[in-house]
């Protein structure tokens, strides 16, 4: 058995709450190539990429639907931020509602509070698609909205009001658990006595957030980060800094700064270029001469041609997508790839490919 030493590098689950218009999605925006889940539109002015408008999750299955497709497309992005928890948990108790046909979560299952359990393990199916999400070296940002609320001690002290996530009794402790970050933003004030009229107004107004745990509010972090921050992204980056580890097609890990064996660039096509014929393509694939048929082509290589050409990029990027995951060096001729490797990490994972290639080339999202 083998026992690790040391902290252990990895994509951070954060949860982000405060009261409206603090600006939790501008921080969220800040984080490594975010994209957003935008479940309020919060979003809308923003110049960011991700499920807005019209694309933006209108059920809890088309919500789960877009989580499983980032998981599924990993290179898509470096962060993904839903933005918010609370209006994701609207769309799953829509769900829930709609299900059983009822008007109220309160009448689901007949009463005695099996609603909020039901809603809780619908919300715990989300938190477990993210964690995987994090598995795979993506961070994950839950933005959400705060509350006020009576809070009664168990030892009987006197009640005080504190600040809360606005999410259900059963899915807040569920997020707060779930997340490696729990961070409070919201406006510091304080109070002035005026000297000659001893009038006591509030002054400031300075955007801060809480990253430890105080009466008045939750807030947890693993990162040894003050108590008080600015509310801004660089309070928190070094704690985010995260290389993901690149693994050969052995699965053995590579070193981000090892030297491998560089092609010459190749210039992008002209907007003007015809379109890639079936000879051209083919000629990529297997050497600069084409071949006279079709059946000349490798027969490894026969499905990935067809995906290549179905889906108008060039053999150029999937090459530069596979030396970007580290399984081959930059450069690799695609004849020179496994037939193993061709079909299950390019054929069969081809969505992933895609993804991949669009984040290098940045294409709009």
């Amino acid at each position: 058995m083998n026992i690790t030493t040391g902290k252990i590098a990895g994509a951070q689950k954060v949860l982000v709450y405060g009261p409206e218009g603090i600006g939790k999605s501008t921080f969220a925006a800040q984080f490594p190539d975010p994209l957003f889940i935008d479940t309020e539109g919060s979003t809308r002015h923003m110049n960011v990429k991700g499920f807005r408008g019209e694309n933006a999750p209108s059920s809890w299955a088309m919500l789960l639907q877009q989580v499983a497709w980032v998981k599924a497309n990993r290179g898509v992005c470096q962060t993904l931020v839903i933005d918010t928890a609370d209006w994701a948990e609207h769309l799953a108790i829509e769900g829930l509602l709609a299900k059983h046909q009822v008007s109220g979560i309160e009448d689901i299952g007949g009463g005695y509070g099996k609603g909020y359990t039901w809603l809780a393990e619908e919300f715990g199916r989300l938190l477990n698609l993210l964690t995987d999400i994090t598995d795979a070296g993506i961070h994950v940002v839950l933005t959400a909205h705060s509350q006020v609320k009576r809070f009664e001690p168990p030892d009987e002290s006197t009640p005080y009001d504190r600040y809360e996530l606005k999410l259900g009794k059963k899915t807040s402790p569920l997020a707060k658990e779930w997340a490696d970050m729990v961070l409070f933003a919201n406006y510091k004030t304080f109070a002035v006595r005026d000297a000659k009229t001893k009038k006591v107004t509030a002054e400031g107004g300075k955007r801060v957030m809480y990253a430890t745990h105080a009466p008045a509010w939750d807030a947890k972090n693993r990162h040894e980060l003050a108590d008080e921050l600015p509310f801004e992204f660089a309070a928190i980056a070094e704690a985010i800094a995260f290389e993901p580890v690149l693994r050969n097609q052995a699965g053995a890990p590579i070193s981000a700064h090892e030297e491998v064996p560089v092609a010459p660039p190749v210039a992008a096509p002209a907007a003007s270029d015809p379109a890639p014929t079936v000879e051209s393509v083919a000629a990529d694939l297997v050497g600069d001469a084409a071949p006279e048929r079709l059946s000349d082509v490798p027969p490894h290589l026969t499905k990935l041609y067809d995906l290549i050409r179905g889906s108008k990029v060039t053999i150029s990027d999937v090459q530069e997508a596979v030396a970007f995951k580290g399984y081959y060096p930059k450069g690799t001729p695609v004849e020179k790839y496994d037939a193993g490797f061709v079909e299950g990490a390019l054929v069969a994972a081809w969505p992933s490919v895609l993804g991949i290639i669009a984040d290098i080339k940045k294409v709009p999202f």
